[in-house]
């Protein structure tokens, strides 16, 4: 009896074990800071759009959805891969479908939870509003950071390839070895392209696709230095050092004006959100002196008019402080 018990014991202990080590396979597998890394490599390079049907031949194809069905739906939409790409280089992993999911739920829920619970139709179409621009609005904000933060690690990456190729490494090993050392976002771009090199996509092409993904002028500039610079000759160590001081002092020069033109941008919240805030603060000390404004057909006519107003002065506001360098 003893002997049963104690080997029921074991079998149920080995059991746990071998579950626990299952898990933890499965969450490796899938879930891992590696397996990651590899999934993002793989979107990273089937998303630069190479127009050779060799180059496509070659490299894994970026899924639009999970979904069979849906997939081929989102094929039929004109310009599709350019949303794609657009994900991509938001580096937050979504799918299109995935995308098109949160666009579209929000505003539906909100529209059936308005059928449940009594919510003004302004109200309501404002939230609805809100809750589809949610997705978009966050993809954008992604990318906008990535893309700078892009911008920021350019010059050391160019300035590592350029020691690299001192060294005696070729330009395809100077690519591999940046983004081995870079951290993310650039380290991941320039290993996909080192990828696409190594099997067997021309280097021209696959710089392209780099470009493609991050569509920075510094970048450009960099992969327009290099075709040229294995067209015609020279020395492409000196060419990348320069180009890294070039991206310094540019940036140096852009954070200065940004500096400068801080005040104007603060203005231009604070004149943008004033009228809401004071608005919002009669409603709750006042509501009958601001219900004029919903009553009165009168009050419809200054509302909107003052909206595109400010809309007007908004977008004035901004071309005058947003400066390009």
């Amino acid at each position: 009896m003893n002997t049963l018990f104690y080997g029921f014991v074991i079998l149920v202990f080995v059991s746990i074990i071998l579950l626990i080590e299952g898990g933890y396979l499965w969450w490796k597998s899938g879930h891992s800071s590696e397996a990651k890394r590899l999934e993002n490599r793989i979107r990273m390079m089937s998303a630069g759009g190479h127009g050779d049907d060799r180059t496509g031949s070659i490299l894994k194809q970026r899924e639009l959805s999970s979904s069979p069905l849906m997939t081929r739906l989102l094929l039929k939409v004109p310009r599709i891969h350019a949303l794609d790409r657009w994900l991509v280089q938001s580096g937050l992993g979504w799918s299109v479908g995935k995308f098109v999911m949160l666009t579209v739920c929000p505003p539906v829920v909100v529209a059936l939870l308005g059928r449940l619970v009594y919510i003004p139709v302004a109200a309501l179409i404002v939230l609805m509003l809100i809750g589809a621009l949610y997705a978009p609005f966050r993809v954008n904000r992604a990318v906008g950071k990535r893309l700078k933060r892009l911008e920021e690690q350019l010059p050391e990456a160019a300035d590592m390839m350029s020691r690299s190729l001192r060294a005696g490494h070729s330009f395809a090993t100077a690519l591999g070895i940046v983004g081995d050392e870079m951290p993310e976002p650039i380290g991941s771009e320039f290993r996909a392209a080192f990828d696409e090199i190594n099997f067997g996509v021309p280097l021209n092409q696959a710089l392209g696709a780099l470009a493609t993904r991050v569509p920075i002028s510094d970048l450009r500039y960099f992969v327009i230095a290099v075709l040229i610079q294995r067209e015609s000759g020279g020395n492409l160590a000196e060419i990348l050092g320069n180009i890294s001081q070039l991206i310094r002092s540019r940036l140096a020069l852009l954070g200065k004006v940004k500096a400068l033109s801080a005040e104007g941008r603060l203005s231009a919240w604070i004149l943008g959100l004033l009228p809401f805030g004071v608005a919002t603060v009669i409603s709750v000390v006042n509501p009958d002196f601001m219900s004029v404004l919903w009553t009165d057909p009168a009050g419809f006519k200054m509302v909107g008019g003052a909206v595109v107003l400010m809309l007007f002065g908004f977008v004035w506001m901004r071309k005058v402080i947003r400066i390009h360098v």
